[in-house]
Order: structure tokens, then sequence, then C-alpha cells
């Protein structure tokens, strides 16, 4: 099985840095694992028109890691890690026009 190449945006990357130590150490993992499966059983595919890649949500305790998959280029971007709620998604149109 071929492994994905993991990129997490520098805005991303800060967020994690912010986290508290159980859910940075969490999250840090679930984003290692992404490599080999970027389609886990506990994740969702999020329906956004007009976006040429897969943007899928994981779901950890009470947080959500938002990433986009590049099925052609074999790469996962990791665009956000928010907490749910407050979050609702609503700097999504950001997040993926930060990837274009």
């Amino acid at each position: 099985m071929k492994r994905y190449t993991v990129y997490i945006t520098p805005e991303t990357f800060s967020e994690i840095k912010n986290l508290p130590g159980n859910i940075r150490q969490r999250v840090r993992q679930e984003i290692i694992k992404l490599a080999e499966n970027p389609r886990p059983s506990c994740s969702k595919m999020l329906n956004v028109p007009n976006f040429e890649n897969e943007l899928w949500r994981l779901r950890l305790d009470s947080w959500r890691i938002l990433y986009a998959i590049a099925e052609v280029d074999m790469v996962v971007d990791v665009v956000a890690v928010r907490k749910r709620p407050p979050y609702d998604y609503g700097d999504l149109e950001r997040l993926i026009n930060n990837l274009r």
C-alpha cells in the first residue's frame, strides 16, 4: 500500500502547537496515521461545491481535524484543527482558497 504525503499548513501548525498537551499528542498521532489511511472509518467527507479535491473531517472527541485529499498526487493537506463547539465551519471557504 502506498503512503500519502501529509502537509500541514503553517496556520494549522500554529494551531496544533497551542493545543492542550494531551489533545496535541492525540492530534499529531491521528495526522501521522493519515499517511497510511486518509479515509479512516471515524472520518466524514464534507460536501464542498467547486472544490476539485476531497475535503474530510476527522472527529477526535470535541476536536475536528479538517483535511483535503489530492488523490492524483497522493497528498493530504491538513488545513485546520478546531474545537466544536463553538466552531461552525464558517471559515471553510477561506481555508479551501488557501489551498488553491
